[in-house]
């Protein structure tokens, strides 16, 4: 069953901006933390960056100052604004979500199906 769901992928050329979306697409209790991860082929998934429910964030170094994670908790949808891409970006996105699906249950991390972003020079 799908939770989460990432528009927003495709290719960039180098130096442009991308905005992803990863929407909440179940019915839920609670969300918790949303944030970002990346994987380029070959390499370990990377952390991108968070968001709280009251609005803290938290970036990589590797993105700070270029990426900005916002959140619309009445959407239940966090953002991921990327400027000034370089190749180096290019990765399959993924949203991380902590949900709670129901009253009765306790909260569990969620993962989306991922988005590839291509930064072409």
């Amino acid at each position: 069953q799908v939770h989460l769901e990432e528009p927003g992928g495709g290719a960039v050329q180098a130096g442009g901006s991308r905005r992803l979306s990863c929407v909440t697409v179940i019915s839920v209790v609670k969300v918790s933390s949303m944030g970002w991860y990346r994987q380029a082929p070959g390499t370990p998934r990377e952390f991108i960056a968070t968001s709280t429910a009251d609005g803290t964030t938290d970036y990589s170094d590797s993105v700070r100052g270029r990426f900005t994670i916002s959140r619309d908790n009445a959407k239940n949808t966090v953002y991921l604004q990327m400027n000034n891409l370089n190749p180096g970006a290019t990765a399959v996105y993924s949203c991380n979500a902590v949900l709670q699906l129901a009253s009765w249950r306790l909260p569990g991390e969620y993962w989306g199906r991922g988005t590839p972003v291509t930064v072409v020079s």
